[in-house]
């Protein structure tokens, strides 16, 4: 599957290993660096996503997503994302993610506008689940590749995720290929970490610990495949 990932925002807060592995099936085991773990949240816009060899669908193809996730890796030594939620503007993309990914989408009424300035109002709210999350951000420069070793390398460059069937009790893996993102500094004037409180997670009522943005990337997704098979 083909798609298009822009606008990306990334907010990360630190978090107790125990806390983060007490939420994971068997196989996955929380990452760290230098003793800590993260949990983000991902406010983006989804662009022309299609299945290969077909084309974008107007009023299908594009839409907005915010997820929260961690991150992880499985007994082969193979790091990935895990994902706590995914919401999406797009009802006919959180129905198939459910279905032929086990990913925990929830349709959201989302809305995003970009002003001449360059700063993005984006606005978020689960269906039937309350009051919508808020987030105004603007990118900065340069844009620069993260260097391994470093933090925003440990957070942002992840090339496989993680999903879980639970009525199968079957944990499974796909791969993402994508450029290295270009990643840059963001100013964040509104930011709502309810959907990580929503998760479990009570870090979600302070501040983020690590901001950053990044420029949009083109995405291949591969198939699943089971892990531990």
């Amino acid at each position: 599957m083909y798609q298009r990932w822009a606008e990306l925002l990334f907010l990360h807060w630190a978090v107790e290993p125990a806390e983060i592995q007490r939420t994971l099936p068997a196989g996955l085991t929380v990452d760290v660096l230098q003793g800590r773990a993260w949990v983000g949240l991902v406010p983006f816009f989804m662009q022309g996503v299609r299945p290969r060899f077909c084309p974008a669908v107007p009023g299908l193809s594009d839409f907005l997503e915010v997820n929260v996730r961690t991150y992880v890796h499985d007994a082969l030594g193979r790091p990935g994302v895990w994902f706590y939620s995914l919401d999406c503007s797009q009802w006919l993309a959180v129905k198939l993610a459910r279905r032929f990914f086990h990913l925990p989408y929830e349709h959201a009424r989302q809305q995003a506008v970009k002003s001449a300035d360059g700063w993005l109002d984006y606005r978020s709210g689960r269906i039937g689940a309350g009051p919508e999350s808020h987030f105004r951000y603007r990118a900065g420069a340069p844009h620069t590749a993260a260097q391994p070793g470093t933090l925003e390398f440990f957070l942002i460059e992840r090339y496989r995720l993680f999903a879980h069937d639970a009525r199968a009790d079957r944990l499974w893996t796909g791969r993402v290929a994508h450029a290295p993102y270009e990643i840059s500094a963001a100013e964040v004037s509104d930011c709502d970490g309810r959907l990580l409180q929503a998760a479990g997670f009570a870090v979600g009522s302070e501040a983020p610990k690590h901001i950053c943005a990044a420029r949009a990337v083109t995405v291949d997704i591969f198939p699943l495949e089971r892990v531990g098979v």
